[in-house]
């Protein structure tokens, strides 16, 4: 016969264990996450407000404006902005009948944003790498200039950039829209020379003793050593010069150089006497800020784990 023993201690352990109280939840939690579910609203109503109005008709939405679901539920609004209604449909759904041209102008955006993200992380990277691990005459200074310049407003310099790109010839281009901003700025200088700080002087100093030169140590150790602020740098450039609107609008005068955020504008103007568009425009501020929207969405946790400026782990 087998006799099963008990101990008192695993005895009141268990019992312990079984009137161990739960967890209350505080007040102070249910009105921190009341709050929060507030926030999301107000943050999250505008976009669903455009896409109510991108799903709605022209008539519809001057019929019932407080409606809180889509009137006349439909997607001639997205018609409209792929070029997939004829005028006299458009001018039946209550819009102007102009053509629109979304393709080139989203040409013209992913080209005038990828001229931008290249060159202002290669150019920034370099500077960066120059502040943080050379040592020149006046380096301290010169950087604190260099940061100085992030007080100046931007519109300060729109006149001066612009006069330049007269003089090169530049109005009315891609390249006029692109080259501003394609070199480098303050803050990307810093955000990357912070990251370059971090890291070990050692491995530097190993790989130049094996005959590396600068330039090499900078292509083939510091770069793939930094790719996650990088990659951070690229993705919030890219989004900041896709959503850019005062500059193209200065510089563009036609379709060839015209940028999304421009043309939104100028399709709003073309506005019939009925009134603006507003099924078509909300639909194509949609289809503009998508994409966007998913790749800020696929990279939001990295882009806030590099701007922790964490190192090398």
């Amino acid at each position: 016969m087998t006799t099963t023993v008990t101990t008192p201690s695993a005895t009141t352990a268990k019992a312990g264990a079984d009137k161990a109280p739960k967890k209350r939840v505080s007040a102070g939690r249910i009105a921190a996450w009341v709050a929060m579910a507030v926030i999301m609203a107000f943050t999250l109503l505008p976009f669903y407000w455009v896409l109510r109005t991108a799903l709605s008709s022209n008539a519809g939405i001057y019929a019932d404006p407080s409606s809180p679901l889509p009137v006349d539920l439909n997607f001639r609004g997205f018609a409209r902005v792929f070029g997939m209604q004829s005028t006299e449909e458009a001018i039946a759904d209550g819009g102007s009948g102009a053509a629109i041209n979304f393709w080139l102008y989203l040409r013209n955006s992913i080209i005038v944003a990828t001229l931008v993200t290249v060159g202002q992380v290669f150019f920034s990277a370099m500077a960066a790498y120059s502040f943080s691990r050379l040592r020149w005459k006046g380096r301290d200074a010169v950087f604190a200039l260099f940061l100085a310049s992030l007080m100046v407003p931007g519109i300060f310099t729109l006149l001066p950039n612009f006069v330049l790109m007269k003089q090169l010839h530049l109005i009315d281009s891609l390249l006029g829209v692109a080259l501003p901003t394609m070199l480098m700025t303050p803050f990307a200088v810093f955000f990357l020379r912070q990251f370059f700080m971090n890291i070990p002087r050692e491995l530097e100093e190993a790989a130049l003793l094996d005959g590396a030169s600068k330039v090499r140590v900078f292509f083939t150790l510091i770069l793939p050593m930094a790719q996650a602020p990088i990659t951070t740098l690229a993705i919030l450039t890219y989004i900041a010069a896709w959503n850019d609107y005062f500059w193209p609008l200065l510089v563009s005068y036609s379709d060839s150089s015209r940028v999304l955020t421009v043309a939104l504008a100028v399709f709003k103007s073309q506005a019939p006497q009925t009134g603006p568009d507003w099924s078509g425009l909300m639909a194509a501020t949609l289809v503009a800020a998508l994409p966007m929207l998913l790749l800020f969405m696929a990279f939001a946790r990295r882009i806030v784990n590099s701007i922790g400026f964490t190192g090398i782990k």
